[in-house]
């Protein structure tokens, strides 16, 4: 007699739903019928969105169209959840109703760039393929100036990623023969660029400060408000925490970043986010998991990490199917890649969970990482997407 098949359900289509999604289908083809639910209809990669900005890659060319999800058992759904009930592992959308022998909330953290007075009229974000398409003019007719790089929120997604725009627009003015005119300044409330690591910090402050380009990074760092100004050159102030004003011509800013409301408004939120086993990605609800941006575990918000999360989930869950013994807990391992503008990338080899602390090993920008980073990109490409 054919044995039924387990119902997993998976929330979000980005780094942790669709490496999990893959994973399901590589070893668990028989066993699961999986359901892959996001309101978009395509993929971007995060380090893809400032390839946009900066009109090194067209928009079109980098979107990852959900169409060619093309798994055995795996279903894609187009649709705007409306509610998640964890006891029941049934979820509402505006077409209808899912419901799961598993489920796995991967969606993410969203950007709410009104929560900063002034920003919507006076800044411009780039984290969303939306913003980042739209600077892209922006950054286009910026003959120099004041340009600010600021973080509005308490933490975002990619740490290293204000270094990496100031970078970037560095070297695009220094091509266009503007940087002489213009500084560069970030406002952080990281103290240093890589919190876990003072000598791979150090080693990004070098690099920065070879560029010309200022950091200030602290929790009084954090931008608090923009004042617009008056439209004249330089009228923008940027308010920290502290009370400082920046004055500025250009402002790119990373949005306040806050859990999914309809995450908010479920039984699974502690604070706002979902608490889960570090080891297995468990909620409190019993065959309930969260990966990624929305979980609560001790690691930055970061598309390698929600990957990582969801392979240990992975592994998880085909022991729970198919038999065999308990997996190795997440170890905390990640390389994050920090592009530098001129056909060079650094890298950070970071471990967050498997020694005593926190570990950062910087590696000075190559062209061999930067080889290395688009490999990284077009073999996800392959594996979630196909040939």
């Amino acid at each position: 007699m054919a044995t039924s098949k387990t119902r997993v359900l998976i929330l979000g289509a980005g780094f942790g739903g669709l490496e999990l999604a893959s994973r399901l289908a590589e070893d668990l083809p028989d066993r699961t019928e999986v359901a892959l639910i996001d309101q978009s209809d395509h993929f971007m990669f995060g380090f893809s969105k400032l390839d946009v900005m900066f009109g090194r890659r067209a928009a079109a060319e980098v979107r990852c169209s959900y169409r060619d999800l093309q798994k055995p058992n795996l279903t894609f759904h187009q649709e705007h959840i409306t509610e998640i009930d964890p006891e029941q592992k049934r979820v509402v959308t505006d077409r209808g109703t899912h419901e799961a022998d598993v489920l796995v909330v991967a969606l993410g953290a969203d950007l709410d760039p009104g929560a900063t007075p002034g920003f919507v009229a006076g800044g411009h974000e780039f984290y969303s393929p939306e913003g980042a398409e739209a600077l892209r003019p922006v950054v286009e007719s910026f003959e120099g100036g004041v340009a600010v790089v600021g973080v509005l929120g308490s933490f975002f997604k990619c740490p290293p990623a204000p270094c990496e725009a100031a970078l970037m627009l560095d070297h695009y003015l220094r091509e266009r023969g503007r940087r002489h005119g213009s500084e560069i300044k970030i406002l952080s409330p990281l103290g240093i660029p890589i919190p876990i690591s003072t000598t791979t910090s150090e080693a990004v402050l070098g690099v920065l400060a070879e560029r010309g380009i200022e950091y200030s990074g602290g929790g009084g760092s954090r931008v608090a408000r923009l004042e617009p100004g008056s439209g004249e050159p330089g009228s923008g102030e940027a308010v920290t925490v502290d009370g400082r004003k920046v004055a500025y011509d250009l402002f790119l800013g990373i949005p306040v970043h806050k859990a999914p409301p309809v995450v908010e408004a479920s039984a699974l939120a502690v604070d706002g986010w979902i608490p889960v086993d570090q080891n297995t990605f468990a909620t409190a609800f019993p065959d309930v998991y969260a990966v990624g941006d929305v979980a609560s575990v001790p690691m930055p918000r970061a598309g390698v990490v929600a990957e990582g999360e969801a392979r240990t989930l992975a592994d998880v869950l085909v022991a729970q199917l198919a038999g065999g013994d308990d997996p190795a807990p997440f170890a905390g391992e990640l390389k994050c890649y920090i592009d530098f503008g001129d056909d060079t990338v650094a890298t950070v080899d970071a471990n967050f969970l498997s020694g005593p602390q926190p570990t950062a090993v910087f590696n000075p920008a190559s062209a061999e990482q930067a080889a290395e980073k688009e490999q990284f990109g077009s073999s996800r490409r392959r594996r979630w997407f196909g040939p």
